[in-house]
């Protein structure tokens, strides 16, 4: 049951730095968009919804996918048909063991095509069947523009998205901890093959040495598509994405754009109005207490002007600390400019069967029989009945 708390927050002024000015020519990029990694909501854009093929940022998609899979400690066999696709590689060979998890940043950091068909024809049965789980996940986050036919971003006739869609996808992946873990990564040491032995991996992103901010996400270069990327950075709890597609100079346009970013949008520290506690249900704590961040984003020109707050009533043990139980989102004139899950700041276990059973007994008024429990609630009429 979900209770919905509506309050009106007096105007708050908001000054921020002069926002020096970012438009079409500030980017060599054919496509480009920056939007905000917490609110989705679109800062700047450049043929952003034009269909345009995304080379191996495709691979966004298929990582996401494998870790999704919950399989990541799965080992594997790698066979000839996993690997009939060329160009870039992480060095697999037909017969190595390798585990999915080490897909994943075969596939991310030296982006190799081999690592995303392997993955692709052991989740899916084929590269075919891959591509109809990336295109239902696609639709499932609202990548409208978007048709996958290769898990790793080779040029197909029909493969393509929109520098829209992407910062979509981006959005989604970095929510992954895992996801955001690997793509943030400069080098990884794995071991794999047959026999198996050790190896580091290099990331192609230079972005991560190139921009303080930068936590990933992914490059991609062909000659259809030209130079690709998608990227993420996060500076005092402000969270943004970038993409371009065919940009001659990615690295500076993402610099350009996430810098544009971080002026523009603010994490502005307002605590959201949320109930304190959260009764619970079936545990011996009675109820628990709710945790908010108090990070709220907002631009120069919107400030936060109301709230709502949807949270649960009550809630059933077991409760872990860190559950989402509810969700605060703050507008400015009417426009959603945040959102706040709320999180249980403790945990709430279930009775143990001693409590339980002890509450059972005296619920039944302990052991006593059905004639003494009556005798002791009407004793006195028995008494005086004897008496006469």
């Amino acid at each position: 049951m979900i209770k919905r708390i509506c309050v009106a927050l007096a105007l708050i002024c908001f000054l921020a730095p002069t926002v020096s000015a970012l438009n079409a020519d500030s980017v060599s990029a054919e496509c480009a968009v920056l939007i905000s990694a917490q609110t989705g909501e679109v800062l700047f854009d450049k043929n952003a919804n034009k269909q345009h093929s995304m080379a191996s940022t495709t691979k966004i998609m298929t990582a996401l996918l494998t870790i999704e899979s919950g399989l990541t400690q799965h080992e594997i066999t790698v066979t000839d048909d996993m690997l009939s696709v060329e160009g870039t590689s992480m060095g697999l060979l037909p017969g190595d063991s390798v585990s999915l998890g080490e897909l994943v940043y075969g596939m991310m950091l030296p982006s190799g095509n081999d690592a995303a068909n392997v993955a692709a024809v052991y989740l899916g049965g084929s590269v075919e069947g891959f591509a109809e789980m990336m295109n239902e996940r696609a639709l499932e986050i609202s990548m409208r523009n978007t048709n996958f036919v290769t898990p790793s971003g080779l040029d197909s006739e029909n493969h393509y998205s929109t520098a829209y869609d992407m910062a979509l996808l981006g959005r989604e992946a970095v929510k992954n901890p895992l996801f955001l873990s690997v793509c943030s990564s400069k080098k990884k040491t794995l071991t794999y093959g047959s026999p198996p032995y050790s190896r580091t991996l290099y990331n192609h992103n230079r972005l991560l040495d190139y921009y303080d901010y930068a936590l990933g996400i992914k490059t991609g270069f062909t000659k259809k598509s030209g130079r690709c990327l998608v990227s993420y950075a996060k500076k005092d709890g402000v969270g943004l994405v970038a993409v371009t597609l065919n940009a001659p100079d990615d690295w500076n346009d993402h610099k350009t754009m996430l810098n544009y970013g971080f002026e523009t949008v603010k994490a502005k520290s307002i605590k959201p109005d949320v109930p304190s506690t959260v009764k619970v249900v079936g545990s011996d704590v009675g109820e628990i207490k709710t945790s908010v961040s108090d990070l709220v984003l907002q631009t120069a020109d919107d400030p936060v002007t109301e709230q709502r707050v949807y949270i649960k009533k009550f809630l059933y043990a077991p409760v872990k600390k860190g559950d989402i139980i509810g969700l605060c989102e703050l507008y400015s004139d009417g426009e959603l400019i945040d959102t706040q899950n709320i999180t249980a700041a403790c945990n709430a276990e279930l009775k143990n069967q001693e409590t339980i059973d002890s509450d059972k007994t005296e619920e039944n008024g302990g052991n006593k029989s059905i004639f003494d429990k009556i005798k002791e609630k009407f004793g006195s009429i028995f008494t005086a009945f004897r008496r006469d």
